[in-house]
């Protein structure tokens, strides 16, 4: 599954330049610029060069590229899916306890609806002539 997924997210690097696209070039944009992060598993997922032209500043020493920023000295190396990976497992009880909630009040939802359920057709019968 996690080789799936990877697969996929280098899919959509593909579509990375494309027309129509900018709200997947937005989210690549943000996810990189927030989890210091560049391509999928490494920089090279950018097929061939990875694409300057987003945010060149005019300092010659410092082109930002992805939200990833490179120069000589500072350049992010760990794949976005590692760092994702990283959080989900450094955050596993608190996401476990959120889908224990969620399927506590769906399993209370059911059973009240059930219970509303049962009322409405009890009080139908009671009306028959």
């Amino acid at each position: 599954m996690a080789e799936n997924a990877r697969q996929d997210l280098k899919e959509g690097l593909v579509l990375y330049n494309t027309e129509n696209n900018a709200g997947l070039r937005d989210a690549w944009n943000t996810i990189q610029k927030e989890w210091k992060c560049c391509g999928v598993t490494k920089p090279d997922d950018w097929s061939k060069p990875v694409p300057i032209h987003l945010e060149e500043k005019q300092n010659k020493n410092k082109i930002f590229m992805n939200a990833s920023l490179i120069n000589s000295k500072v350049f992010c190396v760990q794949g976005c899916y590692d760092k994702v990976e990283q959080w989900v497992d450094d955050n596993k009880h608190l996401l476990g306890t959120i889908a224990m909630c969620v399927l506590v009040i769906q399993l209370l939802g059911m059973a009240f609806s059930m219970t509303l359920y049962q009322q409405i057709h009890r009080a139908g019968k009671k009306y028959e002539a």
